[in-house]
């Protein structure tokens, strides 16, 4: 090995060492939007509409649990209405007031 040729990882190292914060802040952030996109590209969302795409799965997902929450409230009002009408209906048969055979 040549002379240069030997000192050359150090160099590297004494490079690394010599690298300030902003730079190195820089690369962290290079690096993460690099990951996020690639996510972002894996999960079919890189064509830049991601923002509005997650905004729209999350409206038709609050969507859904209205929904479900009202049909679960009126299946409640539907059959608690129900219980009150027999209960009507079997007080006014017992005190005869429909009529019935005496």
């Amino acid at each position: 090995m040549t002379e240069p040729e030997q000192h050359a990882p150090a160099a590297i190292v004494e490079n690394m060492l010599l690298l300030r914060r902003e730079d190195f802040d820089e690369l962290l952030d290079r690096a993460a939007e690099r990951g996020a996109e690639r996510v972002l590209s894996h999960l079919g969302l890189e064509n830049g509409h991601a923002a509005k795409d997650i905004r729209e799965l999350r409206d038709l997902l609050e969507a859904w649990r209205d929904a479900r929450r009202t049909a679960w409230q009126t299946t409640i009002k539907v059959v608690t209405t129900g219980i009150l009408a027999a209960l009507l209906v079997g007080a006014a048969i017992k005190l005869k007031l429909m009529g019935g055979a005496p």
